[in-house]
């Protein structure tokens, strides 16, 4: 075929779910609820974090980073999809398109680092609670924190910048609510073979080294706990880790589920978008429900600040009464 007569694409039509276009209504308003109570949930957890000095401990710290991280999941993920919901705009430009890409793929590296970063917190807590202050000091908080950080938004760089460079000169149609990475790379013209097989390989390394890392902290962790000589000993012991152990399952059960259900063949073109969106809205969606209910000192600080809040409301019981 003569190359001269390629029209090679500027821009993108996200399509959404095929199979529902009927149903964009309902979706709509579903979307908008998830995006309040995902974005509020995890705004109320960095407020919270921020404000309350008995919170500035490298536990919350990281829970305040994983809050952030939620937050820029959603925002990156659901407007648009809410636009396209209702018609308003389904075209996104390919840089944009590469720049949502680009940003969710950061985000999720990100996260899966500062997951086993927050496994290795609970081990130190656990393991060797003498010497958490001086392990785990500000210092090294920051230090761990910029550089999962660097590293989430580093490694996705190369894949991204690759793909961007192909020539998209067949349907510009993307099947899905947003830029996602196969169903884009599926409408680029030539081989696709090496960028594929790479932003694979990096994947793979991600999800995996990660998650060993924390398993091999909660084991260590289990251990520890099974020597300890009381029943409260153990308890208090369990009681540090469990929501962050909740976390971590959620996290990986929607991972396992979004890997093998996308290879299922039997499933169709509408369930697969559901199951490849899983990760993206279920556990930000889930994290600040855990750590609310599950944390007492979350819980505390809530009612804590919430209180203060509620004194100074002009129709109160509580307000200040003005003296004759």
């Amino acid at each position: 075929m003569d190359g001269s007569n390629i029209t090679h694409h500027s821009e993108f039509i996200i399509v959404g779910v095929p199979g529902l276009q009927e149903h964009y209504t309902a979706l709509f308003i579903f979307f908008l609820i998830l995006f309040l109570a995902t974005f509020i949930g995890n705004l109320l957890i960095v407020v919270l974090v921020a404000l309350d000095h008995r919170l500035h401990m490298p536990m919350y710290f990281f829970l305040w980073n994983l809050a952030f991280l939620d937050i820029l999941t959603t925002v990156s993920l659901i407007p648009k999809m809410l636009a396209v919901f209702l018609t308003i705009d389904r075209t996104i430009s390919l840089t944009g398109c590469f720049a949502q890409m680009y940003f969710i793929i950061s985000v999720g590296a990100t996260e899966e680092f500062l997951v086993a970063v927050m496994a290795y917190d609970r081990y130190i807590a656990v393991v060797k609670p003498l010497h958490y202050n001086n392990i785990i000091n500000t210092k090294v908080c920051l230090t761990i924190t910029a550089t999962v950080w660097v590293i989430g938004f580093l490694v996705p760089l190369v894949s991204v910048v690759l793909a961007s460079h192909l020539p998209f000169c067949g349907s510009n149609y993307i099947l899905h609510c947003f830029c996602d990475y196969p169903t884009v790379m599926s409408l680029a013209c030539g081989d696709i073979t090496v960028q594929v097989n790479f932003a694979l390989l990096l994947a793979m390394i991600v999800i995996y080294v990660t998650f060993l890392f924390v398993l091999w902290s909660y084991c260590r962790i289990l251990w520890s706990v099974i020597k300890m000589k009381t029943v409260e000993s153990r308890k208090k012991a369990f009681s540090m880790c469990s929501s962050h152990m909740m976390a971590v399952f959620l996290y990986y059960v929607s991972t396992a589920v979004v890997y093998s259900g996308l290879r299922v063949e039997s499933i169709s073109p509408d369930g697969r978008i559901f199951i490849g969106g899983l990760n993206y809205f279920l556990v930000p969606l889930v994290n600040p429900i855990i750590y609310s209910l599950r944390n007492e000192k979350i819980k505390a600080a809530a009612q804590r600040h919430f209180r203060f809040k509620a004194q100074f409301l002009p129709n109160s019981k509580n307000s200040v009464t003005t003296t004759h």
